[in-house]
């Protein structure tokens, strides 16, 4: 899935290219339509295809930017709204000519919403396994769960924040891994950076934030912003899916320390997996207490 600085990456190369621009016409796949005929969401949320297009056609992009993992796009018709988007699991954003221009044929086959610019080109949404979001909203409320999101971890008050909830209640008996992978707690950290940063810290994922000293937390939230932020400038992680707008790869996975590895690169261990929040976490034995 992508987390925050595969987000990022896309944001950064949207924004110049749709900004100013207007939505002359979209198009929605037969595959959403059908979803919303049988009674389910498929990508375009608590909103009917034709609605949807009827919104959209004729608005202005105003502003791209990007909140934890979902994007936001600032749209006035009449008056401003957001589309507000998440990619899922394997969401990518193309900006083409045509859709011929997409050169991976399974994403070019998995465009489900298609917006035309009054350029002539293409915003393509392309999600091969469907589990992305798209909601137009009047503003961020009419959507509670984008206001319990954490602050974004570049913020200055993020440390503050993440340093009460990992200490509250509510989170400090849980494993760590868990908490820094939940967006209350810290934004856009997902599976994949919170396996590195607890692998650089030799923290296990497994044990409880409230076993864990202030000053390791502190050292721990700084080791995840610097991941996130090496990874940003990396253009991000593909593991599979993954594509910027212009169908490119990112490159951090050729700098990972322990995800994915069958062999701790420090000691040589043999690393171990075990499901913390619903994800599988790797780590080394030998060098994660």
């Amino acid at each position: 899935m992508p987390e925050l600085p595969e987000v990022e990456g896309v944001v950064r190369m949207i924004r110049p290219l749709a900004i100013g621009k207007k939505i002359r016409d979209v198009h929605v796949s037969e595959t959403v339509r059908l979803s919303k005929t049988n009674g389910k969401e498929a990508i375009i949320k608590k909103m009917e295809a034709d609605r949807f297009i009827e919104s959209l056609t004729g608005a202005q992009i105003i502003r791209v930017e990007r909140r934890s993992k979902y994007i936001y796009f600032t749209m006035k018709k009449d008056d401003e709204f957001l589309l507000v988007n998440h990619l899922g699991m394997s969401g990518a954003w193309f900006y083409v000519d045509r859709l011929m221009s997409i050169q991976e044929e399974k994403f070019r086959r998995h465009v489900h919403v298609l917006l035309t610019l009054n350029d002539g080109n293409l915003l393509a949404f392309s999600d091969i396994r469907r589990f992305g979001e798209m909601r137009v909203l009047q503003e961020e409320a009419d959507y509670p769960p984008l206001l319990l999101m954490a602050p974004e971890p570049f913020d200055n008050k993020a440390l503050e924040h993440f340093l009460a909830m990992a200490e509250s209640p509510k989170y400090k008996a849980k494993p760590i891994k868990e908490v820094i992978m939940d967006g209350q707690v810290i934004s856009g950290c997902g599976n994949i950076y919170a396996t590195e940063a607890l692998y650089q810290m030799k923290i296990h994922p497994n044990r409880s934030a409230g076993r864990i000293s202030r000053k390791r937390k502190i050292e721990l939230f700084e080791t995840i912003v610097s991941i996130l932020l090496e990874s940003i400038d990396a253009g991000g992680s593909t593991i599979s899916d993954y594509r910027n707008i212009n169908g490119e790869s990112g490159s951090m996975q050729n700098r990972f320390g322990m995800y994915g590895k069958k062999q701790c690169i420090g000691c040589g261990s043999a690393t171990k997996t075990l499901k913390i929040g619903g994800r599988t976490s790797v780590y080394c034995p030998k060098c994660q207490k």
